[in-house]
């Protein structure tokens, strides 16, 4: 997990949102995605693998990670907005930020740090047309594309660009010895990696990927293996020194 030090911003909320001004259902963020289920198991494992990395399971104050809710842009509008489909901001009060579906740059004190949209037939396009143009006007570092299809939907696999100038540079890929596309984020630490389609995180100061969910979760069901074996092993002797006790 990161260990670096962060100053969190003030959370200043500025009274209390006119909801029948909306002609959108913050709670409905995938509503506005058709096809979001191609999306969603490379969504829940960039999320998995970063809320492990950098929220230490949702225990850091200074740490907000989402996804799929609304980032509105425009202070006097609240219907212009977008949703990425991961987010993460650092330096921020998390425990402040309303449970809405909403995230306001403006009350919060900072844009998201680092963005990324995942590919899908229906929302391909915006992600390399529409939405850099949105991030880059608000100000977000980092703006990442994942693309499982290999290309077909954003024309390539693995985009990655950080902001210089108020347009987005792109990120140097290359194919390691493992044969596994990569990029590295400086706002992260870590280089985001399509491996045969699949997200994957890589860190350069370990030379080892992050644990996928998968492995976590086979880790820690060996682990709950073992345990519930060594239990057994105890109840064993406990119940064989009974027997051998006298009267």
């Amino acid at each position: 997990m990161t260990t670096r030090a962060i100053t969190m911003l003030p959370y200043n909320r500025e009274g209390e949102i006119d909801y029948a001004s909306l002609d959108f259902d913050p709670d409905e963020a995938r509503a506005e995605k058709p096809d979001a289920m191609k999306q969603h198991k490379e969504q829940a494992e960039v999320f998995s693998l970063l809320t492990a990395r950098f929220t230490d399971f949702h225990a850091r104050p200074d740490v907000f990670l989402d996804f799929d809710s609304f980032i509105c842009y425009d202070q006097s509008d609240l219907n212009v907005r977008v949703s990425p489909d991961v987010y993460l901001v650092f330096g921020v009060d998390s425990l402040a930020i309303p449970e809405r579906r909403l995230y306001l740059p403006w009350e919060a004190g900072k844009p998201p740090d680092w963005v990324l949209e995942i590919a899908s037939p229906t929302t391909g396009r915006e992600d390399v047309d529409r939405k850099p143009g949105i991030y880059a006007s608000i100000g977000v570092p980092e703006y990442w594309r994942f693309d499982p299809s290999g290309g077909r939907y954003h024309g390539e696999p693995l985009y990655g660009g950080i902001l210089t100038g108020g347009e987005y540079q792109p990120v140097e890929l290359a194919t390691g010895p493992d044969g596994i596309l990569k990029g590295y984020s400086p706002v992260l630490g870590l280089s985001l990696a399509w491996d045969e389609g699949w997200p994957r995180f890589y860190d350069p100061s370990t030379g080892r990927y992050l644990e996928t969910s998968q492995e976590v979760w086979a880790a820690r069901h060996e682990a709950e293996t073992r345990a519930a074996e060594a239990e057994a092993e105890v109840q064993r002797l406990r119940e064989q020194l009974r027997r051998q006790q006298p009267g």
